[in-house]
């Protein structure tokens, strides 16, 4: 059987967009401006992460959080969106499926969702119906690391670590520290053919 080659092999980096430093302070500013914009409601925040780096940058923001004890301890909980992808029985490779973990119920709770790219606002809308199967929150907010544009559902995120037009050519990794990986952000592009 002939080896395919690794996804991102036709893909080349075009520029940076966010260093290690770039990256810790973009998510200060939001860590902060959660605690302000949600934290005041008396709850602990509730930060739940899409996995995987989604969930990376939940963990890293609950810390941010909790460091600057302006608010109580926050609540960190992940979701698996493999089964609930509306693209997932469309000849992808088959999904490897990672464990939703819900520590409290969400149920009347303010839930922040937090993702590393928000793209077409599918990725969100499958976590969503997982949210759905676990309660019904009092709220849903919405955090992402890159806010690339060009969206198919009606989705915008209520915080924001940076945004950038992209291209459908276009793509944008996010390097995490806890794959292994530099922190960093990039922006990418298909090989000329």
């Amino acid at each position: 059987m002939p080896r395919l080659p690794p996804p991102d092999a036709d893909l080349i980096e075009r520029r940076e967009i966010l260093d290690a430093a770039g990256m810790a302070r973009v998510l200060k500013r939001m860590a902060y401006e959660l605690v302000e914009r949600v934290g005041h409601e008396g709850d602990a925040i509730y930060l739940v992460g899409v996995r995987t780096g989604g969930a990376y940058l939940a963990a890293r923001l609950a810390e941010l959080i909790r460091a600057s004890g302006d608010t109580p301890r926050p609540t960190l909980g992940a979701v698996d969106i493999s089964l609930y992808r509306d693209d997932v029985f469309r000849g992808l490779p088959k999904p490897e499926i990672g464990p939703t973990e819900l520590p409290e119920p969400i149920e009347g709770r303010m839930v922040v969702l937090v993702d590393d790219v928000l793209y077409t606002g599918r990725t969100i809308r499958a976590a969503m119906d997982v949210l759905g199967d676990y309660g019904r929150p009092r709220a849903v907010k919405l955090a992402v690391l890159v806010d690339r544009g060009r969206r198919e559902l009606p989705i915008q995120p209520d915080f924001v670590g940076a945004a950038v037009q992209t291209t459908a050519g276009e793509s944008v990794r996010v390097l995490l520290k806890e794959r292994g990986e530099p922190d960093r952000v990039v922006l990418r592009e298909r090989r000329p053919s």
